[in-house]
């Protein structure tokens, strides 16, 4: 669920996919310095248009922009913005709230993006599209004779991103000091969205896109677990277990060592036939691994209201339903995270400030609203 560039085409296309990411970091920027997309319905009011993904050759890689995507092109249908609007839009007739439980459209146009601004859920494919513990990867295991990695060295891996992106929501719940002093009174300048956050090459800005942007990130990668792991899927039961087929969990639900608000996770809480898969930009550099092109379930078409994930277009996620499983396992697991961002915000500055902080980062116009 990444604009990122992987596996699975050839390397024109994902030259093509890193010069649309350098562009897209680069010059074409309109307010605020948000990145310029292509224009396309968002938000789930009309279904995004079906893009073939690319062909997938076992042990190959293309660049990341064909991760659970933060776009509508290069075979993504902006997965993450979507799954970020299903778990965590206000529903109809409702709002957030003094307690912040809901994002208002505007607010949740800065971390899920929209058209003209990938959000903060798109920033690590902008400027960490090669950051293995962005996105989960790497963490590949085959409990096979001869399997060229451990079961210990995978679990380090994926104990490497945990950490990695725990530091990027405990920067955000950093950053969210500066929505609401000592006394109470939320601040208008850092909580002005007169024009889009920029997200991306450690640009700072006002404080609400300091907190939403550490919190992005944060859900990045752990969306992006879910499609790059067997944690919630099926294998095809058409073919023998091996490379090409890893055996999948079927788990449902968040994944407990994901939680960001919880202490880090131990090599004991990863269950042992865990995998992610091996990304390489060298054609050979994943060896006889299990890589991201034969494991992924990034893209397909996700209804923004209802979640509802259908028409997938990775192989992986054309079995058994493993497409919807990975999208709902990462709706289930980003209103977790919201959740424990929300309890963090008030474990760290109190009950009073710490919810008034909350409410900032979710209400349109916070000054007014949340007091």
């Amino acid at each position: 669920m990444k604009l990122t560039h992987r596996r699975g085409g050839s390397l024109l296309s994902g030259l093509t996919a890193g010069m649309a990411a350098t562009a897209l970091v680069f010059g074409l920027a309109t307010s605020a310095g948000a990145a310029q997309l292509p224009s396309t319905a968002r938000a789930g009011v009309k279904p995004a248009p079906t893009v073939s993904a690319p062909k997938v050759k076992p042990g190959r890689d293309i660049p990341p922009i064909f991760y659970f995507g933060t776009i509508n092109s290069f075979g993504q249908n902006a997965e993450h913005e979507r799954i970020t609007r299903a778990a965590l839009a206000c529903a109809p007739g409702t709002g957030p709230g003094a307690a912040g439980t809901c994002f208002q459209p505007g607010s949740l146009r800065q971390l899920a993006g929209a058209n003209g601004t990938t959000g903060a859920i798109g920033a690590p494919d902008m400027d960490e599209t090669l950051t293995e513990a962005a996105h989960c990867d790497g963490a590949d295991y085959l409990n096979a004779a001869g399997y060229p990695r451990t079961r210990a060295q995978a679990t380090s891996v994926l104990l490497t991103c945990i950490a990695h992106l725990k530091g990027q929501f405990n920067h955000g719940v950093d950053r969210a000091a500066a929505l609401v002093n000592t006394a109470g009174t939320v601040s208008s300048s850092d909580t002005d969205l007169s024009s889009d956050c920029t997200f991306v090459l450690g640009v700072a800005g006002r404080g609400k896109c300091n907190a939403i942007e550490g919190f992005g990130r944060a859900l990045h990668g752990t969306q992006d677990f879910y499609s790059h792991s067997n944690w919630a899927d099926q294998s095809d039961s058409r073919s023998a277990l091996g490379i090409n087929n890893p055996p999948g969990l079927a788990r449902t639900g968040a994944a407990p060592f994901l939680r960001m608000d919880a202490a880090a996770p131990s090599a004991s809480d990863i269950p042992g036939d865990l995998t992610t898969g091996c990304f390489s930009l060298n054609p050979w550099g994943c060896g006889k691994r299990i890589t991201h092109g034969v494991l992924n379930k990034d893209n397909g078409i996700i209804n923004a209201a209802t979640g509802e994930a259908t028409s997938p277009t990775t192989p992986r996620g054309q079995v058994a339903g493993n497409f919807n499983a990975a999208v709902q396992a990462a709706i289930a697991d980003t209103r977790s995270q919201w959740t424990g961002f929300r309890s963090t915000l008030i474990a760290r500055y109190g009950t009073a400030r710490g919810e008034r902080m909350a409410c900032a980062i979710t209400q349109d116009n916070p000054v007014r609203d949340c007091r």
